[in-house]
């Protein structure tokens, strides 16, 4: 199981991406170092585990289909979700030493996960070259050594896995390893080891690659950036701030037809502007993602005030990263690169 470099490139441009946004979400600081590669199993993983794991489990869906899993400490996976209740230091460190895990902390950590998730497809689809669709699988599983028992498929299945084991880093917190653990077959569907030998071995697969490739080229859609908001000035102002990024500038009312607006471009990334922050106003990115031809597009939510739970839900509803208006040309901008890029 040697190999698999665009996979870590991949994962660790992923890991990167969470951290930015969950420490949005979290008020704190949140980051990921550089993974390493272990050839695993499960076996040998939790023969020597001496500390509890929460495991979270995800399945990906399309051309790539099959299931990894990410392996947080317990006592990392009570931090964040403590912080995310607004919980005081003093209890959350007595929840860490006791290993308290309540029904709102494993609800919390689930809106820390699935934020975590959507930072993943955000990065995974540009990279591929068919579509996926990574999902969370509720609800993560507490696994403490010598208290709960292995079976063949809990707290993840038997079998051979590679770990990309990733340290995380909270100030303030002591913090330990994520592990992501895939299995061979999934990693080699992402990131395919014999490739390159099988395209020499076979003229007619190349003539057929190179065919789709015309066919392709022959029907480009225009890709461009997507302002929604009610007020035609403030769209306006949008359009002259991301002028400088080349893309098509495609804006709107709020209420407009996206099947009829969007039908011949591809939306890279859109903006969304919102008066309000409630379910009504932020409900607009479920209907922006179901009519996007990316299985994971980028959303920047702007309004003048956001709350916590605000910002959770925006989350929830598909926005990638938020903005407080008023804002500037430099700061829209900034945001608007780091999606272009990461594609």
């Amino acid at each position: 199981m040697a190999g698999f470099e665009k996979l870590q490139e991949m994962l660790d441009a992923a890991l990167k991406q969470a951290g930015e946004e969950s420490s949005m979400l979290l008020g704190v600081t949140l980051s990921s170092g550089d993974s390493d590669i272990i050839n695993t199993n499960r076996k040998s993983y939790f023969a020597d585990m001496d500390d509890a794991v929460f495991v979270v489990a995800v399945e990906s869906k399309e051309e790539y289909q099959g299931y990894f899993y990410l392996l947080f400490s317990l006592g990392d996976a009570i931090v964040m979700s403590s912080i995310l209740l607004g919980i005081p230091a003093p209890r959350i460190a007595e929840k860490r030493r006791l290993r308290i895990m309540e029904a709102d902390d494993i609800d919390a950590f689930g809106e820390i996960a699935n934020q975590i998730i959507g930072s993943f497809n955000s990065v995974f689809q540009p990279k591929l070259p068919q579509k996926v669709h990574l999902k969370l699988l509720p609800p993560p599983k507490k696994y403490i050594p010598e208290i709960d028992q292995l079976t063949d498929a809990e707290p993840l299945p038997e079998g051979d896995y590679l770990m990309y084991r990733a340290p995380l880093e909270i100030e303030g917190q002591e913090m330990h390893y994520l592990d992501i653990m895939v299995p061979p077959e999934l990693a080699n569907l992402f990131d395919p080891q014999q490739e390159e030998k099988a395209a020499a071995a076979s003229p007619e697969a190349a003539t057929k690659a190179e065919a789709g490739d015309a066919d392709t080229e022959s029907a480009p859609r225009t890709q461009s950036i997507l302002i929604l908001c009610e007020d035609v000035d403030e769209r306006q102002t949008v359009r002259e701030y991301l002028a400088a990024t080349g893309f098509d500038l495609v804006d709107a009312p709020l209420g407009a037809d996206l099947h009829e607006l969007l039908k011949e471009t591809e939306v890279r990334v859109a903006v969304i502007e919102v008066n309000e922050t409630g379910e009504r106003d932020l409900a607009v990115c479920n209907r922006v993602c179901a009519q996007s031809s990316k299985a994971s597009l980028p959303i920047i939510m702007c309004a003048g005030q956001w709350t916590r739970t605000a910002v959770l839900k925006a989350l929830t509803y598909g926005a990638s990263d938020i903005l407080m208006k008023p804002f500037d040309a430099d700061e829209l901008m900034a945001k608007v690169q780091k999606y272009l890029h990461a594609a």
